[in-house]
């Protein structure tokens, strides 16, 4: 065996005692950076100011105490879905709601109507019909956006198809223009 160039030196070779020691200064490093924690991050939003809820006539219409233009029977309408948004650009949200007879039985076909206050009582009342429940359709997926009202319609292609399965799936969209709603179908509409 050839003389090291390099003198021995002690703490190169381990030893459990070193071990130990190594053990004992991390848990103590560890130990002392508990108490060295940063603040509680603050990512949250700060809360908005509060302020006093909007006069009648900037609150959208509710639609429970609309009278819709379906033909139940014996059964309620019932409000499937709403959404509001100001549609005609005037500044007051209107509501549209996508309604149905109250069935025991079936799939009852929804109507999509809109509504705004009425601007001597302040209640609402149906101002357009975009769907109408004889055409027989569902809406599946519905929301207003960007001032348009856009749905899934679910349909069917003839009488002979079975009313628990639709075969015929439409996206349309409706916006209002030139005082009245115009229904087109947006890019990507199909059928099942």
């Amino acid at each position: 065996m050839q003389p090291s160039a390099v003198p021995e030196l002690a703490h190169t070779h381990t030893r459990p005692i070193h071990w130990l020691a190594t053990a004992t200064a991390v848990a103590g490093v560890v130990a002392f950076s508990s108490f060295l924690q940063p603040d509680a991050a603050t990512a949250a939003q700060a809360a908005s100011p509060r302020t006093k809820s909007a006069p009648a006539h900037f609150a959208p219409p509710d639609p429970a105490a609309a009278t819709f233009p379906i033909e139940c029977g014996p059964v309620q309408a019932v409000v499937k879905k709403k959404a509001s948004g100001d549609l005609d650009g005037d500044g007051s949200p209107e509501t549209v709601a996508v309604v149905h007879c109250d069935s025991p039985m079936g799939t009852p076909p929804d109507g999509v109507y809109v509504l705004t206050r009425d601007g001597d009582t302040g209640k609402p009342r149906v101002v357009a019909t975009l769907l109408d429940p004889r055409k027989r359709t569902n809406v599946s997926d519905f929301a207003v956006r960007d001032g348009a009202v856009r749905a899934t319609l679910l349909g069917y292609s003839s009488a002979d198809v079975p009313r628990c399965c639709p075969d015929v799936k439409s996206d349309v969209k409706w916006r209002w223009q030139d005082g009245a709603f115009v229904r087109s179908t947006p890019s990507g509409a199909r059928s099942v």
